[in-house]
């Protein structure tokens, strides 16, 4: 499955400091993650800015703030990317506490691979369990990629493994190049900003119908039973004089 195409309508602006306070409409949090060396910095930083840069040192993890217009609606967007020290023993995540505390925080996940490194391939089912038991109940939209599309010539994971990963994950899976296709990385970053916008509209309308209705004012109804008897009286009016 591919996300549908939108790169024509968004726009970034960065975030001044001074407003860290400040509280924006629509909050969009999300994290790219996945083994090291799977191109998820370059991946962030191509999304926010069109620039490629093809070689990051080692990150702990940082947190990217933009203002993005996603089809004329503004959201407030942070992308906590994340490092790549991820170990897979028997199907299981053994994750940092501050991985753990990401996926806490996060709303939707983007779980990037290399087709170059099909290790990288294989941690992308025990991190997309790990997201989903921490978030039992939730349904955080979830994005496979395949990454690094352009280095056919080093490709040790096909396309079709990706698409049959992705479908029995239940999960949308598209496969690209940071460093050829900035496009396709904006689709990929504005879908998923859809997605979780999806989930607060329906998290709002949740709330806005749990919301008891305030009883009427006595006055108000006063006011209204004696409005009922006037109009009764005048309608009776001309039949009694008949």
């Amino acid at each position: 499955m591919r996300p549908p195409t939108m790169s024509g309508h968004c726009l970034l602006a960065p975030i001044p400091e001074s407003s860290s306070d400040y509280l924006l409409p629509k909050d969009i949090k999300l994290a790219v993650l996945g083994a090291g060396r799977v191109g998820k910095s370059a991946m962030i930083v191509r999304f926010l800015t069109k620039r490629f840069i093809g070689d990051y040192e080692p990150n702990t993890g940082k947190l990217y703030s933009r203002l993005v217009y996603v089809e004329g609606d503004q959201l407030s967007l942070q992308i906590q990317d994340t490092p790549g020290g991820i170990q897979v023993q028997d199907s299981l995540t053994q994750v940092g506490d501050s991985l753990a505390k990401c996926v806490q925080w996060a709303e939707g996940f983007l779980l990037v691979y290399s087709i170059t490194d099909y290790d990288s391939y294989q941690s992308i089912r025990p991190l997309y369990q790990h997201i989903r038991k921490v978030h039992p109940d939730s349904k955080a939209p979830v994005i496979i990629v395949g990454n690094k599309g352009d280095l056919l010539h080093a490709r040790q994971v096909q396309t079709h493994d990706g698409i049959q990963l992705a479908n029995e994950l239940g999960s949308l899976f598209l496969e690209i190049s940071t460093s050829e296709n900035y496009e396709d990385v904006c689709d990929v970053f504005q879908h998923l900003c859809k997605e979780v916008g999806k989930l607060h509209s329906l998290s709002g309308e949740r709330r806005r119908a749990s919301i008891i209705p305030r009883p009427r004012s006595p006055n108000m109804q006063d006011l209204k039973r004696r409005f009922k008897q006037a109009l009764s009286s005048k309608v009776k009016a001309p039949s009694a004089l008949g």
